[in-house]
């Protein structure tokens, strides 16, 4: 294929009605009467339109429904929803009802849902107006949105670099400026590596915190966890405060409605290398250590640790997503409709399934020890308060170097070195967030990593918006 010329900070900030509002303050003009929701509907579409044909985010427009649901909001700006008229975008492994489900995958024919699925309602719900479908790699399953088949994903900030994955759509398009919150999922970091590799703030929900659509809630070991992209943390915080006030589960303590610094001090653990002989690149080693230092100033106490994770868990998590593979390329034409056609599948997703199949038998043991992974986890946040990592292991890659129309071999082993870090939260089932606390030589964020236990949300926004305030997060737009 063809790619444009890499160009960089590629964006459509502008003095439009979209300005450079984060969510919040968006949704705050749009009450105050200052902007209405038509005007900040058109001015999304017109800067997804422009930065597009570019950046390749886009999986389905539906501009026609958001113009006319944005003309039918109250006149006065108060519609129902703290974001009440803000654009946005769903990605597209979520069911919005009138649109095809089409999961990155060019296999079969997505047929249009008949209803919204679990999370969109709940993220309707909050008043924000879906302009699409965004879009991600194959499944989800790749941390690069590149196809054998179709132009890939770009990143804003350069467009020669992969915006990650699986949620590159969501996150190019916030990190442009086209709309100031998106929908991200994470079944393995594809909420933080993309916002790392976009300069954003992406927080991973705690297990059953935000409401799932039926596929995610059936799997044998629930890994994926719905959120969203976001330019600030107090977007991140507010998503995550008024999801709770549609979906309240009494299982998990409150977040509640956090807004600044929390006044304690925490124990901290640091890990720079992964498990086994996986060495973190340097310069994401010394992002991290400026972090950990950043920290220590803030009145925290550090301690740098080996990683707490056993030499396993790495084999058994890529099982477990070969099982997964495995199952919808079996099972396509029940799953997907019978258009699905496996061989239209990229080298990944057959290549994870070959594995799968391969490695069958050990899935007993492989799912008893990712179930147990939340215990393991459990005991380490009885000592520590949170960890600090890497994001990714090595830079954001270049586009190519991850291309799926290579062989499966070699895809994987760049798989493995890259993305060693964020897969750990979505086995334990706990919280964790990327922050944009560096950029490298080339240019490009950095992003650094907070995890902390089971329901602690608020204690990841709190450190979160202590950084924000002491370091600040780069914009696209800066000179």
């Amino acid at each position: 294929m063809t790619l444009p010329e890499p160009r960089s900070r590629v964006h459509a900030f502008s003095d439009d009605a979209l300005g450079s509002y984060d969510a919040v303050g968006l949704a705050e003009e749009i009450r105050e009467g200052r902007i209405s929701p038509v005007e900040a509907v058109d001015a999304a579409i017109a800067r997804i339109e422009k930065v597009n044909p570019e950046l390749n985010g886009l999986a389905c427009a539906d501009f026609d429904r958001a113009r006319a649901r944005a003309a039918a909001a109250p006149a006065d700006g108060r519609g129902k929803g703290f974001f009440a008229g803000v654009p946005t975008l769903v990605k597209d492994n979520s069911d919005v009802q009138g649109l095809p489900t089409q999961q990155g995958c060019s296999a079969y024919v997505g047929e249009r849902a008949a209803a919204d699925g679990d999370f969109a309602a709940m993220f309707f719900g909050q008043g924000l107006i879906g302009l699409g479908k965004s879009q991600l790699s194959e499944f989800g399953f790749s941390a690069s949105a590149e196809f054998y088949n179709a132009d890939p994903v770009r990143n804003p900030w350069n467009t020669a670099y992969s915006s990650g994955a699986s949620s590159a759509g969501a996150a190019a398009f916030v990190a442009s400026g086209a709309v100031p919150i998106a929908h991200a999922n994470d079944g393995g970091g594809s909420i933080r590596i993309p916002a790392g590799c976009n300069g954003l703030v992406g927080l991973k929900p705690t297990r059953g915190r935000v409401p799932q659509d039926k596929m995610n809630r059936e799997m044998p070991v629930q890994i994926v966890a719905d959120g969203v992209v976001t330019r600030t943390v107090r977007d991140t915080a507010a998503f995550l405060r008024e999801s709770e006030k549609i979906h309240r589960n009494l299982k998990l303590p409150p977040i509640g409605d956090i807004r600044g610094p929390g006044p304690k001090r925490l124990k901290i653990a640091v890990v720079i290398d992964s498990i086994g002989d996986l060495k973190t690149d340097p310069e994401v080693a010394d992002t991290v250590r400026a972090a950990a230092k950043q920290l220590e100033a803030l009145g925290h106490r550090v301690e740098e640790i080996a990683v707490p994770a056993p030499d396993y868990f790495l084999d058994d998590f890529l099982a477990y997503w070969a099982f997964l593979s495995t199952f919808l390329l079996g099972t396509g034409k029940r799953t997907f409709g019978p258009t699905f056609d496996r061989n239209l599948t990229d080298n990944l997703s057959k290549g994870l399934a070959r594995h799968g199949l391969r490695n069958a038998w050990k899935l007993p043991l492989t799912l008893a020890r990712l179930g147990a992974s939340q215990q393991v986890s459990s005991r380490f946040f009885k000592q520590y308060d949170a960890v600090l990592t890497p994001v990714l292991a090595l830079p954001t890659p270049e586009l190519g170097w991850l291309n799926p129309s290579q062989s499966y071999e070699v895809v994987i082993e760049r798989l493995i070195q890259l993305v060693n870090f964020t897969p750990l939260q979505n086995a334990t089932g706990d919280p964790a967030v990327s922050l944009p606390l560096g950029t490298g030589r080339n240019g490009m964020p950095i992003g650094v990593q907070l995890a902390t236990g089971r329901g602690h949300e608020a204690r990841l926004l709190e450190v979160a918006y202590e950084l924000e305030e002491a370091v600040g997060f780069a914009s696209i737009t800066d000179a």
